[in-house]
């Protein structure tokens, strides 16, 4: 192996597992016990991967007291319901096999908390691979993908990581962006949601888990 990377850290969202029915379907029904317009499914689209409460902030222009009531509603539906309404992309599986078999260390890093991200990837039998599972604080206070990146370094170099040379595997530009706010590269994947607009800043590229893999373990 001759990976020019020393640590990994995978986004979820639109990297392992496609989660957008299950968000969306849940975010369908917050809207509906708020008394709001449901949005229609592409502007729901839009809330996969950012932040909920930013979310429900810039799209829906909910205030904090009410964005604080819309993701209490959804937590509850979410986590007994939605979070198992997801897909795992096919071949990331074994990605994340084949660098848990590396000597290379690898975090999760999402901005979904990480009550429903462990239950996720535990419902798919992928938590295993993982040495750390970095998400969003239960409180949301460390939810921006910048603080979560930086959240799941700090964990890495406390288990004795080398974490010279880490990298992100992505799929929209907060990744990018909050990679970068850590002097961390990203590797973008195509199978998510991400616009090809969104793949400015990425250092790569990729459309296949095959394609990945080699950039990662060479």
């Amino acid at each position: 192996m001759s990976s020019p990377y020393s640590c990994i850290l995978f986004d979820l969202d639109g990297t392992i597992v496609d989660s957008a029915p299950g968000i969306t379907s849940t975010l369908a029904y917050t809207f509906e016990r708020l008394g709001r317009p449901i949005p229609t499914p592409a502007e729901l689209l839009a809330y996969v991967g950012p932040p909920l409460l930013d979310s429900f902030r810039d799209f829906a222009k909910l205030t904090p007291e009410e964005s604080a009531e819309a993701l209490d509603i959804y937590r509850e539906k979410y986590l007994d319901v939605g979070a198992y309404d997801a897909t795992q992309y096919e071949g990331v599986g074994a990605v994340l096999k084949a660098v848990h078999e590396s000597p290379l260390p690898m975090s999760l890093a999402t901005s979904k908390p990480e009550l429903p991200a462990t239950l996720i990837l535990e419902h798919f039998n992928l938590a295993r691979y993982f040495d750390v599972i970095t998400g969003a604080s239960a409180d949301e206070v460390r939810s921006a993908k910048k603080d979560v990146v930086a959240e799941a370094l700090i964990r890495l170099a406390a288990m004795g990581a080398d974490i010279s040379r880490p990298v992100l595997v992505g799929d929209r530009e907060h990744d990018v962006h909050g990679a970068a706010a850590n002097d961390v590269p990203t590797i973008m994947v195509e199978w998510g949601y991400g616009s090809v607009a969104e793949q400015v800043g990425a250092i790569e590229v990729v459309s296949t888990p095959e394609e990945l893999q080699t950039l990662l373990l060479g």
